[in-house]
């Protein structure tokens, strides 16, 4: 087991900018790296940020859930001295694009998180300064926990995460991959009893997150507005195409969520 290191919306959101419905749309060939994924459209996952070090080095992904938030995993262990980096697409020097650089007032991290477990595996990032929102940056929606995302239905993980487990560095520029969610009882035909309710699995089928990717979003369509159903966790050392990687399940955690956006 391997953590992949380099791996409704709420009414405060701008009525702008509803969430989980990009203005620039996504483009999808289906199993076309992330491992076997495709580049991305240049800012059609505009809720998509990368968490760097102050030298710019990408440890991590992550999701605007709205203009002060953003969701991680709480094994990317942010800190405050980190930067969380918004409207990215490529992000090689030279690339001339228009990215807010924000910084973490504070890191809440699960009560219930697990390091040895990777069980409850989330982290909320508050802004100090709020995200511009426009055309490429704007949030996604958040799976309700009454919501039911079932086994088979098609979704999107993203990422700058390695586009196969040896490769010398993470792509430049913004990959995407269409994966099959599963349900949990066939998870556990691959991870056994390393499957637990508060995570979620998806791929097996020809492509899967890596080191890097951890954090970023698993979007799942929902009345027509992508909604994080799926927060980068963990997987394959080798991260196997054929083998499921493991998500934190938002259904699950949306409840702890709430809680803290509601008391801060």
């Amino acid at each position: 087991m391997a953590f992949l290191w380099i791996v409704s919306c709420l009414a405060f959101v701008s009525a702008a900018y509803g969430c989980g419905t990009p203005t620039i749309t996504p483009q999808m060939t289906g199993y076309a790296r992330i491992v076997n994924g495709e580049e991305a459209v240049p800012h059609s996952w505009p809720w998509q940020v990368s968490l760097q070090q102050s030298n710019g080095f990408h440890f991590c992904g992550g999701s605007l859930i709205n203009e002060n938030w953003v969701v991680t995993a709480a094994h990317c262990n942010v800190r405050t001295y980190h930067r969380v980096i918004a409207g990215e697409h490529d992000k090689g020097y030279g690339s001339n694009e228009d990215v807010q650089i924000l910084k973490p007032a504070k890191v809440f991290t699960h009560p219930q998180w697990n390091p040895r477990t990777i069980s409850n595996d989330i982290s909320l990032i508050k802004l100090a300064s709020p995200a511009r929102l426009g055309t490429n940056v704007s949030p996604v929606c958040l799976a309700e926990s009454a919501d039911v995302f079932a086994a088979g239905m098609n979704c999107v993980t993203s990422g700058w995460g390695l586009t196969r487990y040896n490769a010398p560095g993470t792509p430049n520029k913004l990959q995407q991959a269409t994966l099959p969610l599963l349900s949990n009882e066939q998870c556990k035909k691959h991870w056994g009893s390393n499957i637990s309710d508060v995570m979620i699995c998806g791929g097996g089928d020809g492509a899967t997150s890596c080191m890097g990717d951890s954090g970023g979003p698993l979007v799942c369509q929902k009345d027509n507005a992508w909604t994080l159903v799926g927060i980068v966790s963990w997987g394959s050392s080798r991260c196997s195409t054929t083998t499921p990687a493991v998500y934190a399940r938002v259904t699950e955690l949306r409840g702890w969520v709430d809680q803290i956006l509601a008391a801060n």
